[in-house]
């Protein structure tokens, strides 16, 4: 159930950020810095109650370092490339990676069903996308690899350090607006500008961004890597076709083929 609100929350806010034209990093830092103030009176609840061990602000760091240069990579491929090209590319390497390096670094031994199930959710997000190439294709995988990356860094912080999801997230948009403070400063009436003519799919950035992680973070405490990554990727259905029935994006067909694919694969995970 955690996996499956993750995956409509996800979907949902990359319909929202799609629909909103040259965002580019000055929406990166406008969504990063409102979830900032939309999670820190939690974190602080957190805090205070019990308190923040050192080592907690190292993983807040490499966490926001990490998805800034996913968000950055992922509003880049949305502005060269269409949402059902790179949206699924970047879902499917993704998982390939977590579950390559869970079994590699992690030392996790996911069974063959879950691994078979893993594989029908990558082929069937593959489908989805269609075999194109192109800059968009680029910038997805390229943030896949990232996907990869923060999904195994945060799923260690959260269960082997122990760092509370919400004061990882709000501790990671901490980091990434400071970290682009320096870009945003120069450009805060272009920002203005930008929250005065999209603040509705600002503000559903803002909620469902951090809601669907949130779920991904609190799953990652009750099943490993390897499981939640590829189940997860039941978005790809979900946004496939919003692109399809919102944004009028070709090929419904192929899309659903894939997305059969994709269900029998979260179904092989569920069962394993």
């Amino acid at each position: 159930m955690l996996v499956l609100g993750a995956a409509f929350s996800h979907a949902g806010w990359n319909l929202f950020a799609k629909r909103v034209p040259h965002g580019g990093a000055s929406f990166v830092w406008l969504t990063a810095a409102l979830d900032f103030v939309l999670l820190l009176p939690f974190a602080v609840v957190i805090v205070v109650r019990d308190g923040v061990p050192g080592v907690w602000w190292v993983a807040i760091a490499v966490t926001g370092m990490l998805h800034l240069v996913y968000f950055l990579l992922l509003q880049r491929g949305y502005r060269v490339g269409d949402l059902s090209v790179v949206y699924p590319l970047a879902r499917g390497s993704g998982p390939l990676l977590s579950i390559v390096a869970a079994v590699w670094l992690l030392n996790e031994r996911p069974g063959t069903t879950a691994l078979v199930g893993a594989g029908l959710v990558i082929a069937g997000v593959f489908v989805i996308g269609g075999l194109r190439t192109g800059r968009g294709a680029a910038y997805g995988f390229a943030t896949g690899v990232l996907i990869a990356a923060y999904t195994l860094w945060d799923a260690h912080a959260v269960t082997a350090l122990a760092v509370s999801p919400l004061v990882l997230m709000a501790g990671s948009a901490a980091v990434e607006t400071l970290l682009l403070a320096p870009y945003a400063w120069p450009r805060r009436q272009e920002i203005g500008q930008l929250w005065r003519e999209h603040r509705l799919p600002v503000l559903a950035v803002v909620v469902l961004s951090p809601i669907a992680y949130l779920l991904v973070l609190f799953a990652l405490r009750l099943a490993p890597v390897s499981m939640v990554a590829p189940a997860r990727e039941l978005s790809i259905v979900i946004a496939s076709l919003g692109a399809w029935l919102l944004l009028g994006e070709p090929n419904p067909a192929r899309r659903l083929v894939g997305a059969v694919i994709v269900v029998a694969g979260v179904a092989a995970i569920a069962v394993s």
